[in-house]
């Protein structure tokens, strides 16, 4: 003891300030936003309207009409003109009379031809039209005998 008579008073250090981020009341607050996100997201989720035109039923026609002129090409290589058989070594002369009796700006030929047919004797049909004097060729497609056509009206839009 001290001639004072009391006790020996001890000056404590100051701790250095901590600095860091506590992590743990962040990831909590984290995962409560994430929680209600997920509940909240679905409910979110709403249908859009959508107007789509009304169908018609069109006519399916296997006649050529006469201002049109569609070239063929089946399966089996035979190749046909209006549905006229035609040879191969013949197809752009019989072509370029077809043409011929045409005005200029409608001297349009469709080209028809099947799945299976190799691709470059396609491309010698479209060669020789452009040969015979064709202006435009299209090509066409037919319909997959399996696919059926809807039935009925589409579904009205929601408001």
């Amino acid at each position: 003891m001290s001639a004072r008579g009391g006790t020996r008073a001890r000056v404590i250090k100051p701790q250095p300030l901590n600095s860091e981020i506590n992590i743990t009341p962040l990831v909590d607050v984290m995962l409560v936003l994430l929680i209600i996100f997920m509940v909240v997201t679905p409910l979110l989720e709403k249908d859009i309207g959508v107007r789509i035109p009304a169908t018609e039923q069109v006519e399916q026609q296997n006649e050529v009409p006469p201002d049109q002129l569609v070239v063929r090409l089946d399966a089996s290589g035979e190749l046909n003109i209006n549905n006229q058989r035609v040879p191969e070594s013949e197809y752009v002369d019989r072509l370029r009379t077809v043409l011929a009796n045409k005005p200029k700006n409608d001297k349009l030929v469709f080209i028809v031809a099947d799945d299976s047919v190799n691709y470059g004797k396609v491309v010698n049909l479209l060669d020789g039209a452009k040969q015979a004097g064709a202006e435009t060729i299209g090509m066409m497609t037919e319909i997959p005998e399996n696919v059926k056509a809807p039935e009925g009206k589409p579904d009205q839009p929601k408001p």
